[in-house]
């Protein structure tokens, strides 16, 4: 079944029920925001939103009935350029509804990526914010959009597009009815472009249901849950986390930012159960506890039952850290793909928390195994390339059949994840395929290096990378974020690593700010553009 029918559920069962809220600390930490030019906090300006699953299932109804009234058809391709906010998943489900496939955009995306991934996607119909207006005034002309639709005030409108809001306001929110299949297409999301251009990644709704229940079945989300959704909506990590809700028919709560007080603040006055940070969040809160910017016992935290990471591998002693503070939360790691449909495939599972620093074992209804460059399976305790098998599967590369058969071979999926399995089978990821460095003949995994850097007191973040060499062919060379407030030497840190083997040791020590992309990752590219090419001496001078 599609799974806009446990919308259609919830809204019949419970629809007087707040599905979604949304919080917008900036409206009321800067009443000013207005003055100081910042981005417009979300339509209506004001601190809480909330919406019951009646409404929400309304919303998706009419703007699918007026989005089939303007034509569009079966498999014709909207896509979605937001930032989070109330809006955003009452347009995704109504796109869905219309037997349309639905394609978010990163909200990241400068003017020309825009522009590439409209044309790459064949986008019909663009839904946009007001943070995106100068980005596509840019390119219009360059794409072939059919209509425009603007979701904040009337007045704030571009003349070229139509209003959400005016335009649904006289639309049946009756079912429209359209017949989906699991097979129908559904959704293209975007690869993070970590590794590249990001590739355009098609899914089935047989995908995105499977991906509901996953979460459901990892995390066991029930009607008194209420889930903290703070990463963006348009990467397929927020929203199949909040496709465990959408199943248990529980409430979620949007957070438009970041900061660790938001965090923890919203925790407390929205009685929030359920949080998915990324690696650098976490880092962040427990930096602010640790300063006393942060005193726990001024919230209400004990209904606060599960902290998750994903989207990157997670040090140990973060969350060995993280247990000192909330001793009683129960602990999950995530690993998935855009291509796996998002997170789940492996996952660590509360039960093992003693197993931290793996990414775990095979998901609810995942097969996995970890092959060599021939396709073979590699024994336990070897390194080989991470394969996952399931119902979350991508269908394609749209329009991009070469790509498509590099990673899909017999209904595996060639992650590109270099990856070992222990005596007792959970999986440790060692790193990106493309991301291993070859000195002198030996293989070295940035990954590993990495999560011994972080053990450092000083070391807020790390990304390791390879440099050119004459001599050895590539070098690894170190990238270190110092913590706000500390200090830390090269000598230092060639002092720490000691107890490294010598081959592993970092030849290069640039202290600078890790870059990472909106869902937590590393941004390899950028950095060895900054630093492999030649840029090295002057980095050094700058910090």
């Amino acid at each position: 079944m599609p799974i806009t029918d446990l919308l259609t559920r919830n809204a019949n069962s419970f629809g007087d029920d707040v599905a979604l809220v949304e919080i917008n600390p900036l409206v009321r930490e800067r009443p000013d925001w207005k003055e100081y030019n910042l981005v417009e906090p979300s339509p209506g300006d004001v601190y809480r939103r909330q919406m019951t699953w009646k409404e929400f299932d309304k919303k998706a109804n009419s703007f699918a009935n007026h989005l089939l009234y303007k034509g569009i058809k079966k498999g014709e391709k909207v896509g979605i350029l937001l930032m989070n906010c109330l809006e955003w998943l009452p347009i995704y489900f109504g796109i869905l509804r219309t037997g349309a496939i639905v394609v978010p955009l990163n909200f990241r995306y400068a003017a020309d990526e825009i522009a590439y991934c409209v044309d790459l996607a064949d986008i019909d119909v663009l839904i946009f914010g007001p943070e995106f207006t100068e980005r596509i005034i840019a390119v219009k002309d360059s794409m072939r959009i059919k209509e425009y639709y603007f979701v904040g005030t009337e007045a704030d409108t571009p003349v070229f597009a139509k209003n959400y809001e005016k335009e649904i306001a006289y639309f049946t929110r009756r079912d429209p009815g359209i017949v989906i299949t699991d097979e129908d297409d559904a959704a293209i999301y975007f690869s993070s472009g970590t590794t590249g251009f990001p590739k355009a990644i098609l899914h089935n709704h047989l995908s995105l249901l499977s991906s509901s229940e996953v979460e459901h079945k990892h995390h066991g989300q029930t009607r008194d849950d209420n889930f903290l959704l703070i990463p963006p909506l348009y990467h397929t990590g927020a929203k199949m986390h909040w496709f465990g809700s959408l199943a248990a028919g529980s409430r979620a709560v949007i957070l438009r930012g970041v900061k660790p007080e938001w965090i923890i603040n919203t925790v407390s006055e929205e009685h929030c159960t359920i949080v998915w940070l990324l690696v650098p969040w976490a880092q962040d809160i427990l930096d602010a506890i640790e300063r006393g910017d942060i005193k726990l016992e001024n919230y209400r935290l004990s209904q606060w039952r599960l902290m998750h990471i994903g989207a990157q591998p997670v040090p140990p002693s973060l969350i060995r850290r993280w247990k000192k503070y909330f001793p009683h939360h129960d602990y999950d790691t995530n690993y998935g793909l855009s291509e796996s449909i998002g997170p789940g495939c492996v996952h660590l599972g509360v039960e093992n928390i003693h197993k931290v620093g793996a990414i775990g074992v095979p998901g609810y209804k995942w097969e996995v195994k970890i092959v060599d460059t021939d396709g073979n399976t590699v024994k336990q305790g070897e390194v080989g390339e991470l394969c996952v098998k399931g119902r979350g599967v991508m269908k394609c590369y749209y329009k991009d059949p070469a790509a498509t058969n590099e990673v899909l071979k017999d209904g595996w999926l060639y992650t590109g994840d270099m990856a070992m399995q222990d005596e007792d089978g959970f999986i440790f990821l060692v790193d990106r395929k493309k991301d291993v460095i070859i000195s002198g003949g030996e293989n070295i995994y940035p990954v590993q290096i990495e999560d011994f850097l972080r053990k450092h007191d000083s070391i807020k973040d790390v990304a390791v990378i390879g440099l050119p060499d004459a001599r050895l062919g590539e070098i690894t060379c170190a990238i270190i974020e110092v913590k706000p407030g500390f200090e830390c030497t090269e000598d230092e840190i060639n002092t720490f690593c000691n107890d490294l083997p010598r081959y592993k040791r970092p030849r290069k020590i640039i202290f600078a700010e890790v870059p990472r992309n909106a869902t937590g990752k590393i941004e390899k590219p950028k950095l060895r553009d900054i630093y492999a090419g030649g840029s090295v001496v002057a980095a050094e001078n700058e910090i």
